[in-house]
C-alpha cells in the first residue's frame, strides 16, 4: 500500500494485517481521487473508519488543509501514527481513537468539504454515521460524502429509506468493491 499523488507520492504505508481491517485497493483509490480531485485542495477532510489512514494521508498529500482520522481499533490508531509521521504529515492531522458515533459527536462542530466512510463491510455503520452526520450539519454546502461498500444494493436501499439532506449523485463498481458518492 503506498501514496499514489502529491507531496508524499511513493511512500510506502504500513498496514494492518487482520480479517477486520482491509484496505482500499490502489485500483480503487487512484479511481476515487481522479473523481474528486478538483475538491481536494485545501480541503477539510474526515475519514471516519480510518484503518491504516491511507485515505486520509492521500488527501493530505494531495494538499488537503486538515484531516481528522477515526478509528475504534488501538492498533489501527498506532498505525495511523505510523504513517503520518512517515509522511511527515502529522501537523495537518486529527487522529481520534473512539466509536465513530462518540467521534462524530466530538467533532459535530466542524464542518467538511469531504467526508469518507468505510466501515467494516458487514455492519450498517455507515447509515447510523449518515444520520448523525446530518443531524449536527457536519457537511459543508457543496460538500461530499462517500462511502466504501462490498453490499451497494443494500446500503442503496437503506439510504432511500432515511431521511437526510444528502443526494445519490454517482456509483461507481470495482469488482467487489462500490464507491456511493452523496452531496
Amino acid at each position: 500500500m503506498r501514496v499514489i499523488s502529491g507531496t508524499a507520492r511513493g511512500t510506502t504505508l504500513h498496514s494492518i494485517d487482520n480479517i477486520s481491517t482491509r484496505p482500499t485497493l490502489d485500483r480503487v483509490k487512484e479511481s476515487l481521487f481522479n473523481i474528486i480531485q478538483n475538491k481536494i485542495e485545501d480541503s477539510t477532510v474526515l475519514d471516519l473508519f480510518a484503518g491504516s489512514g491511507a485515505i486520509g494521508i492521500e488527501f493530505l498529500s494531495r494538499r488537503a488543509e486538515k484531516a481528522y482520522f477515526c478509528d475504534v481499533s488501538i492498533k489501527a490508531i498506532e498505525m495511523i501514527e505510523q504513517n503520518l509521521n512517515k509522511t511527515k504529515l502529522k501537523e495537518k492531522a486529527e487522529v481520534f481513537n473512539k466509536d465513530y458515533l462518540k467521534c462524530i459527536e466530538e467533532l459535530k462542530n466542524i464542518q467538511f468539504d469531504i467526508i469518507f466512510l468505510d466501515p467494516p463491510y458487514k455492519e450498517k455503520f455507515s447509515i447510523e454515521a449518515l444520520k448523525r452526520i446530518n443531524e449536527a450539519k457536519m457537511l459543508k454546502n457543496g460538500g461530499i460524502i462517500i462511502i466504501e461498500t462490498d453490499e451497494p444494493e443494500r446500503d442503496l436501499k437503506e439510504i432511500s429509506n432515511i431521511n437526510i439532506d444528502y443526494k445519490i449523485y454517482d456509483l461507481r463498481k470495482y469488482g467487489r468493491v462500490s464507491l456511493i458518492f452523496l452531496k
